[in-house]
C-alpha cells in the first residue's frame, strides 16, 4: 500500500483514496495485469471517460498517457475498450462510403487480401504490430525505466489516436468517390499519422533525462519504425488474404 495516492497525491490510509476514489492497490503495469485484467475489463465494461480520453489524446497525448501509466487513471477510458469502440465507429462510417478502399489503388491486389482478412478478423489484427513496436520503444527509451508492459499500454493508446486520424479518409469517402481527391486525403492522413506519432513519443519520453537532440532523433526513428512495422504486418496479412481467403 502506498502512502500517497498516485492519482491526486493525497495521503491515503484505506483501500480507496478519500479524495478521488482511486484504489490504493494501483501499481505498475505487468503483462498479467494488462491481459488478465484490462483486456477482459476493456471488452466487457464501457465505463466513463471515453470523451475525456479522446480529448487528451489530441491535446496532450504523450503527457496524458505517461501520467496514466504512472498512476493517474481515474478519468481515463480503458485502452482496450477505446480501441474496440473506435473500430465499431469506423465500421459504421465505412457502411456509408461511396467507394471501397481498394478502389484507391491501381493494383487492387495491393490491399485486396488485407481487406478480406480485416473483414472477419479486424478486432485481432489491429493489435498485431503492438508487441513488436513495444519491444522497439522499450529498447530505444531504456533510460525511462518503463517496463515492457508499460510500453504496450502507451502504444495501445497511441493506436487509439491513429485510428481516429484514419477517420479523415473514411469520412471523406462518404461525400465523394473522386479517386484523385481521396488519394490526396490518404496521403494527408498518413502524414498526419506520422506527425502524431512523433508528438506522442516526444511528449511521453520528454521527462526522462534524454538530451533534446537525442530525444528528437530517437523519436523520428521510432516513428518511422512504427509505420514500417505496421506496413510489413499489413503486407503479410495481404498475402495471407490473397492465398487463403475467398
Amino acid at each position: 500500500m502506498t502512502n500517497n495516492c498516485l492519482n491526486c497525491n493525497k495521503e491515503i490510509i484505506d483501500k480507496f483514496c478519500s479524495n478521488c476514489s482511486q484504489a490504493t492497490s494501483t501499481h505498475r503495469f505487468s503483462l498479467s495485469h494488462v491481459f488478465q485484467h484490462d483486456f477482459i475489463h476493456g471488452i466487457f465494461h464501457f465505463d466513463k471517460g471515453f470523451f475525456y480520453t479522446i480529448k487528451e489524446l489530441f491535446t496532450r497525448p504523450g503527457h496524458s498517457i505517461r501520467e496514466y501509466v504512472q498512476g493517474k487513471r481515474v478519468k481515463h477510458f480503458n485502452y482496450f475498450a477505446t480501441i474496440i469502440l473506435l473500430m465499431t465507429i469506423g465500421y459504421f462510417i465505412k457502411k456509408w462510403t461511396k467507394i471501397d478502399a481498394s478502389g484507391l489503388y491501381d493494383d487492387k491486389k495491393t490491399v485486396e487480401g488485407l481487406l478480406k482478412v480485416l473483414k472477419d478478423y479486424s478486432k485481432f489484427t489491429v493489435f498485431l504490430h503492438i508487441p513488436i513496436i513495444s519491444i522497439l520503444s522499450n529498447l530505444f527509451f531504456k533510460k525511462s525505466k518503463q517496463n515492457y508492459a508499460e510500453n504496450v499500454v502507451l502504444n495501445l493508446y497511441m493506436l487509439c489516436g491513429t485510428l481516429i486520424i484514419s477517420f479523415v479518409l473514411f469520412s471523406s469517402m462518404i461525400f465523394t468517390d473522386n479517386k484523385d481527391f481521396l488519394v490526396g486525403v490518404n496521403y494527408f492522413a498518413a502524414a498526419l499519422t506520422f506527425l502524431y506519432i512523433i508528438i506522442f513519443y516526444y511528449q511521453y519520453f520528454s521527462v526522462f533525462g534524454l538530451k533534446k537532440y537525442q530525444l528528437i532523433i530517437r523519436v523520428i526513428i521510432i516513428a518511422i519504425l512504427y509505420l514500417l512495422t505496421k506496413q510489413i504486418t499489413n503486407n503479410i496479412l495481404n498475402t495471407i488474404g490473397l492465398k487463403y481467403f475467398n
